[in-house]
């Protein structure tokens, strides 16, 4: 594969925030950007050098995009697959159309982990009543019951706790097929972002500790507060996983930890990852650099972390008083996404605190008085 050289046109699909930081790091490494996406002047579109409005679904905005491309990718897994798979074969698509068909339902997902070797949660496939029934007999209780396709930020989702639960959680099959999934008690969830170029060249960054509140990502505590052979572990696993795929482009792999030191998988994303973002100001190449060098068949950059980092989201119900905090920012960077309208539970940036240690970071996020959350782990209240 021969390397693109800047000064060409990187085509993203979807122009939300992950694609606006694909967008920013694309330009400063001198390449044009052209967006397709159904919403004018999304955050990526702010940015780009085409804007492309149009659904994802639409073949004939795809081509628009293709010509004007000379490099296609894309910023989410929700994209159209007949559309890709055409980009795939009349385009230039570098991570192809099946890491998008795996990642898109939750039963693929599973087979490719378990391919890769990794472990995985117990899980059965669920298409009725009377098969959720007798899944929760095989599975036990506690367990949670998952749409195949569409869930995130724990929408698409609901826990069985008990057998009372079950009603409620049938109610998800009116959404189309289930997998129910055994409840692991993890002790951490870590996440570890992996990056491959076409030739092969494999790296992952600095394992990220990830605590989420209402199944929303609020932080990233880097390095994880692991020991060094499970830091080590799960970077191998993310790179099995990697290999295992075939995969060109950026891969976030999330994981759950138990105390006994058992490593789970839980899922995959075939792109730049929010418990990825410490990057930006942490680490000697970002994700979305690396994630730029590897679609543009690129040497892959140093992943080498020059600080230790917690990243915290922003949310709609978070932006008055994390403005109003600016001036205590000495430590913090700030990324804002240009969203349009501002609205509870929705990301609209995120800040990157560094400092020498991570205790007295997370004493500085304590002290800014944004973040409430009852997790003695996070070391926010």
């Amino acid at each position: 594969m021969d390397i693109i050289l800047p000064g060409s046109t990187i085509g993203i699909i979807g122009g939300g925030q992950l694609g606006r930081m694909m967008a920013v790091a694309a330009k400063e490494m001198g390449y044009q950007v052209a967006v397709l996406d159904p919403t004018p002047n999304s955050p990526t579109g702010q940015l780009a050098d085409v804007e492309i409005v149009a659904p994802y679904d639409d073949l004939e905005a795809a081509k628009q995009l293709a010509d004007v491309s000379d490099v296609v990718t894309y910023e989410f897994e929700n994209v159209d697959y007949d559309v890709l798979t055409w980009l795939e074969d009349n385009a230039n698509l570098p991570q192809g159309s099946e890491l998008i068909q795996v990642t898109q339902d939750r039963a693929n997902e599973k087979i490719a982990i378990e391919k890769s070797g990794a472990a995985f949660v117990p899980y059965h496939l669920v298409n009725s009543y009377d098969e959720l029934k007798q899944a929760i007999d095989r599975i036990g209780i506690p367990s949670v019951l998952k749409t195949r396709t569409g869930g995130y930020d724990g929408k698409g989702q609901v826990m069985v706790k008990s057998q009372s639960d079950i009603q409620e959680a049938a109610k998800l099959l009116e959404q189309g097929p289930c997998i129910l999934e055994k409840f692991i008690d993890f002790d951490k969830e870590i996440s570890v972002i992996v990056n491959r170029n076409g030739k092969g060249e494999t790296k992952t960054f600095p394992v990220g500790e990830n605590i989420h509140h209402e199944h929303i990502l609020l932080q990233t505590i880097v390095p994880a507060r692991v020991e060094l052979s499970i830091n080590e572990r799960a970077q191998h696993i993310a790179i099995d996983l990697a290999e295992s795929l075939d995969m060109v482009g950026t891969l976030g792999v999330e994981m759950f930890l138990t105390k006994e030191g058992h490593i789970y998988l839980n899922e995959l994303a075939p792109r730049p990852h929010n418990s990825g973002h410490y990057t930006l100001n942490a680490c000697e190449t970002t994700q979305f650099q690396q994630h730029v060098r590897a679609i543009c068949q690129w040497p892959l950059g140093s992943t080498e972390l020059q600080t230790p980092v917690v990243m915290m989201n922003i949310l709609g119900e978070h932006v008055d008083k994390v403005v109003a905090n600016i001036p205590n920012f000495r430590s913090g960077h700030l990324h804002l996404y240009g969203k349009n309208g501002v609205k509870p539970k929705r990301k609209v940036g995120h800040i990157n605190v560094t400092g020498s240690e991570l205790v007295t970071i997370l004493d500085h996020i304590t002290s800014l008085n944004v973040w409430h959350m009852q997790d003695e782990a996070s070391g926010v209240k």
